[in-house]
């Protein structure tokens, strides 16, 4: 088959997932310290390879999941207010 075969989406796809997740690792999404909601400071923290903080203004822990990333911009923004 040609280069627009049925098969030839796969290995695009891998090399894809494989970049966002390498995107994801080196961004340096690190836990920076917070305040929970009791008031209660908590020192900041790295996640280990392939994960990155996730969680709110007021809870944070590191995990996979994208969907809840909180990058450290979002996190200085929450030291604001």
């Amino acid at each position: 088959m040609g280069p627009g075969g049925p098969g030839s989406a796969w290995p695009l796809a891998g090399t894809v997932l494989v970049a966002v997740a390498a995107s994801l690792a080196a961004a340096g999404e690190d836990c920076l310290w917070y305040v929970d909601r009791n008031g209660s400071w908590h020192p900041g923290f790295e996640c280990q390879f392939l994960s990155f903080c996730c969680g709110s203004c007021h809870q944070r822990f590191c995990c996979r999941d994208p969907l809840r990333l909180i990058t450290e911009r979002q996190q200085r923004h929450c030291l604001a207010f």
